[in-house]
């Protein structure tokens, strides 16, 4: 797919294909992008694949715009925490961003070994949590 537009209104972000399709994806399905200021919303970086922004850590696949929105139990634990960064969390497991955001957003079904590693990250960074001292 060949994204010939990239543009921001003031509740999605747009995209125009060099086929003419259009599509957009709400900032009230990202949290990151939901609380973040027009200006951080129109400070992002594309690639062929999608769109980074880079002051928020969100990401954002091209492919996604055009999917039927499924909501997968990733899609529903990210959502209700937002507080969880998925792209540090993706960093942290040397796994690359636009991966974890295809498996949140189900683009992508991963493994039940992959899945597993997802939620073990998740569950030591809540040990570590718990272990905190102020």
């Amino acid at each position: 797919m060949k994204i010939e537009k990239i543009w921001t209104s003031d509740d999605a972000v747009w995209i125009r294909t060099s086929d003419g399709r259009e599509a957009c994806e709400r900032f009230a399905d990202y949290p990151r992008l939901r609380y973040a200021t027009a200006e951080q919303r129109n400070t992002y970086v594309a690639d062929d694949f999608g769109i980074h922004w880079p002051d928020i850590d969100e990401d954002l696949c091209f492919e996604d715009f055009f999917r039927e929105k499924n909501q997968t139990s990733f899609y529903r634990f990210f959502m209700s925490h937002p507080e969880l960064n998925a792209a540090a969390i993706a960093r942290r497991m040397g796994m690359k961003q636009s991966l974890l955001a295809a498996y949140i957003s189900g683009s992508k079904k991963p493994s039940e070994r992959r899945k597993q590693e997802i939620v073990d990250v998740i569950h030591q960074i809540g040990e570590e949590l718990k272990e905190a001292v102020l």
